[in-house]
């Protein structure tokens, strides 16, 4: 038996499986927590080198400290998704947070905002069907 048919004996529709850690550099730790933070994340430890940050699904976004500078307009190596891309987009926009126009895909519906050190993040909508994750 599959660890997916495992769990689904056990009534959890939710994928046996989740990425555990995402790993950002920035250049400074407190001020890029402060900002994920804002924008949904749950704080779980911080120190001055290192910060962790939970998602929905409890998959980690650790912030780290470079040694070396980072260029603006490097785009993050994930990308995140929300329920309501339109209502986050103008959410963060109100707050005065850098947006992009909306940009209608095959399967999401995303737009970029600029984060700490100029990182380009893109937003994406949730495609989960109505399904936990």
């Amino acid at each position: 038996m599959s660890l997916s048919e495992t769990i689904a004996k056990q009534k959890d529709t939710r994928p046996p499986v989740a990425i555990g850690h995402v790993r950002l550099y920035v250049s400074n730790v407190s001020e890029a927590s402060n900002f994920f933070v804002k924008i949904g994340l749950r704080s779980i430890a911080q120190s001055e080198q290192l910060a962790v940050l939970e998602l929905r699904g409890g998959t980690h976004l650790v912030l780290r400290t470079s040694s070396e500078a980072i260029a603006p307009g490097m785009n993050a190596p994930f990308d995140l998704m929300v329920d309501d891309v339109s209502v986050t987009r103008d959410t963060f926009r109100k707050w005065g947070l850098t947006v992009s126009e909306i940009e209608a895909g095959r399967i999401h519906s995303s737009f970029t905002l600029t984060g700490p050190d100029g990182y380009l993040l893109t937003l994406t909508s949730s495609h989960t069907g109505g399904r936990e994750v």
